[in-house]
């Protein structure tokens, strides 16, 4: 690798982090591998172009063949998502739920979103994110379940009346039901913005329900289920965008949300598009366009669902009793340890996960009740129903041992010869 001619150093430092990542379970829900495709777009030379604008209304020259590349990304986007218009320039997901505010909101005007603290994003509202600090910020939680109440939404709603109602979620393993959603912020003239991130690639696949039809605004990443690299999307319905020509008084800002996103991402927001990035997404959609997808997309759910079932078989608690998708929350209170200690165990053993707040917790942020974890990852590596009830037990017998040096080493044998049946990028090597 030319990498380790130039700068064995470094080099280093990265085949030390591809060993980790081949010896280890990931299981943070929010990570997964890509293909060799997506890497190899990822270090093309799309990343030497500044593009500047939309396909036809660039503020370079020489961009012919970006314009294709990013309009095969954003019809394939359309085509797997079943919307009308596609915007994939957005850098990750926080700038891209940046942009679908701005786009709708002026300072000040009131934004709601799931707290934090129970499952919900930094950018929905959060106090220290841009999000609580330029808007009104208002936050909704779940019921003592940890289940988001509607009944309770609907009443928030109609007190608060918010120009923007958030409904996602980065630790919430339930289906949302979105129709219920767009009805009530609907009736207070508010705007839906549905950030899919974690489960797009499940509601690409059609596995679970999607928001399109219900949303006025979807996001997500491009990175978790959809396995695609490192960005982002925004999608909506509405007339054909005209990005860089301002609405005017006459024309109706729900029928022309294409063209509100596209003004908000550029100039509103940022500069020049990320295009290996675009590359990779078009890449990655593309692979999701395969009908091999909806079979990834319906094991993950499978492995979930057999992972859930086999820690609590090994008497441990999940926040809301279980999941629907592809995350799960332990509730460790009654094991009697906190979320670092659990996080820095199973890291230990060979098993990556990270450390979360569980509905009301009494915990700390930074060491709270619950440890997350997720299936995709894993999935993508071939790993099925039986490896997860291994895995699940496997957690277990860590979660109650966090002390038993003779125990854990037990364990990280058992998850390194697990991980040894699962090769990841066998022919890549930096040094």
């Amino acid at each position: 690798m030319k990498i380790f001619q130039q700068d064995p150093e470094l080099a280093k430092f990265y085949q030390s982090e591809l060993e980790r990542q081949r010896t280890t379970l990931e299981m943070i829900p929010s990570e997964n591998f890509v293909s060799e495709a997506v890497l190899e777009a990822l270090g093309g030379v799309g990343t030497n172009k500044y593009s500047e604008g939309y396909p036809g209304q660039r503020y370079y020259g020489g961009n012919q063949y970006i314009d294709q590349i990013e309009n095969l990304a954003r019809d394939r986007a359309k085509q797997l998502f079943g919307v009308d218009h596609a915007n994939v320039q957005p850098y990750s997901g926080s700038p891209a739920n940046q942009a679908a505010i701005f786009s709708v909101c002026k300072p000040g005007d009131k934004v709601m979103g799931m707290s934090l603290l129970f499952g919900g994003h930094l950018t929905h509202g959060w106090k220290v994110n841009f999000s609580g600090v330029y808007y009104n910020a208002v936050q909704y939680q779940t019921g003592p379940d940890g289940i988001l109440d509607y009944d309770e939404l609907e009443k928030l709603v109609k007190q608060e009346r918010p120009r923007v109602l958030f409904c996602g979620a980065t630790a919430y393993p339930r289906l949302f039901d979105y129709k219920r959603i767009a009805e009530i912020v609907h009736s207070v003239d508010g705007y839906f913005i549905a950030d899919i991130a974690h489960e797009c690639g499940l509601m690409a696949a059609r596995v679970i329900p999607t928001p399109v039809g219900h949303a006025d605004i979807i996001t997500t990443t491009t990175h978790k289920s959809l396995r695609g690299p490192r960005g982002a999307m925004i999608m909506c319905n509405g007339k054909t965008s005209h990005p860089l020509k301002p609405l005017t008084e006459d024309e109706p800002m729900r029928e022309n949300l294409p063209t509100l996103i596209d003004r908000a991402i550029f100039p509103g927001l940022q500069g020049g598009p990320h295009n290996h990035t675009t590359m990779a997404i078009a890449v990655a959609l593309g692979e999701a366009l395969q009908p091999d997808f909806k079979i990834y997309a319906q094991q993950i759910l499978n492995n979930s669902k057999a992972l859930a079932a086999s820690l609590m078989n090994e008497g441990l608690n999940l926040a809301t009793g279980g999941t629907d998708n592809h995350l799960m929350i332990i509730d460790l209170t009654n094991l009697g340890i906190g979320g670092k200690e659990a996080e820095l165990a199973l890291e230990e053993i060979g098993i990556t996960a990270n450390k979360n707040t569980i509905p009301f917790d009494k915990r700390k942020p930074f060491d709270p009740s619950g440890v997350r974890l997720g299936t995709p990852a894993l999935t993508t590596r071939g790993f099925k129903e039986d490896e997860m009830t291994m895995i699940g037990q496997l957690i277990a017998k860590t979660l109650k041992n966090t002390k038993n040096e003779t125990v854990k080493d037990e364990i990280k044998k058992a998850v390194l010869e697990m991980t040894s049946k699962y090769p990841l990028y066998p022919d890549l090597k930096y040094v």
